[in-house]
């Protein structure tokens, strides 16, 4: 095993090491996320995703979501159109209790995502607008995606990866939430990665810490 394959299943380690400590105790979490696209004819690609996230190192879950939609790439793939449907149960906690509300959301979102290179530097923007159907309720929601990818100077599979979304609600209050994560990735192989980091989500009067073990595959 090479000296990189060595540093990234060490970090892989610390973040799956279970946290000691109760959701209620504490503001520490876990998401395992599995994002995959598959390449159709003429510039079409099919997008799925997983994403299972727990409220703490594993065996709680706080929200499933399932992701789906067809895709276009177009100014020679720096630019990609996606029509989507996304499915989310959280079981949320009710105040400070140990129960438990299981919410049903089906959503239905657009995005752009464009893509840069500055040097080695790749930079990611996507825009995306989703219509929530939350049980009885009705919401829109506005995000902002900035993803920042460096890779080692001596890897070409070895890279560091940070990212900014911010959230806003198109009713009051217009914030929602954002997220920063930063990480460290590594390509197994030309259209496999696995990334791991630690995400900081913070909401208008409380916060989150997530640890996230993510796998992105393109076929």
């Amino acid at each position: 095993m090479t000296n990189l394959k060595i540093i990234f299943s060490l970090f892989l380690l610390v973040l799956l090491t279970p946290y000691k400590g109760t959701s209620q105790d504490s503001n520490f979490g876990n998401w395992l996320i599995y994002i995959g696209n598959v390449k159709l004819k003429n510039n079409w690609d099919f997008h799925n995703e997983v994403q299972y996230r727990n409220y703490d190192a594993a065996g709680d879950l706080e929200q499933l979501l399932l992701r789906t939609g067809l895709g276009y790439s177009f100014n020679e793939g720096r630019n990609n159109i996606l029509f989507g449907y996304g499915y989310i149960l959280s079981e949320n906690y009710v105040d400070d209790s140990d129960d438990k509300i299981s919410v049903n959301e089906h959503r239905i979102f657009q995005q752009f995502i464009s893509k840069q290179k500055i040097g080695r530097i790749k930079l990611t923007h996507r825009y995306r607008f989703e219509q929530r159907f939350v049980e009885e309720d009705f919401k829109m929601r506005f995000r902002y995606f900035l993803a920042i990818n460096i890779p080692f100077f001596k890897s070409k599979k070895l890279y560091f990866s940070v990212y900014d979304e911010v959230f806003l609600n198109t009713e009051s209050a217009v914030f929602d939430r954002n997220r920063l994560y930063t990480g460290l990735g590594y390509h197994l192989t030309s259209k496999i990665r696995l990334e791991a980091g630690y995400m900081n989500q913070f909401f208008e009067t409380s916060g989150r810490d997530q640890l996230n073990i993510i796998a992105f595959v393109n076929l």
